[in-house]
């Protein structure tokens, strides 16, 4: 692993650390990610969680925005829009 890391920041000229630093926190988020989208049987979350590498923007997304939203409150948001 260090040698790939090696010649990844050879061919792009970023340090070592850093992308040791992106790989981690990318992992990190992807991991929480992970964890939510399976405990509330969100599938297509979960797979485009493994097949778009976004450094941990979707998933930060999801985690903090779309995890927390249903069906339910989409509708009440909308009945409450219309009332006023």
């Amino acid at each position: 692993m260090p040698q790939t890391l090696e010649i990844i920041a050879s061919q792009t000229g970023i340090p070592i650390w850093l992308i040791a630093v992106i790989i981690v926190w990318s992992l990190a988020w992807k991991g929480v990610a992970w964890w939510i989208s399976a405990r509330k049987n969100h599938i297509l979350w979960f797979l485009s969680f493994f097949l778009i590498n976004t450094l941990g923007i979707l998933e930060i997304l999801y985690i903090f925005l779309f995890s927390k939203m249903s069906l339910s409150d989409k509708s009440v948001k909308r009945k409450s829009k219309k009332r006023k």
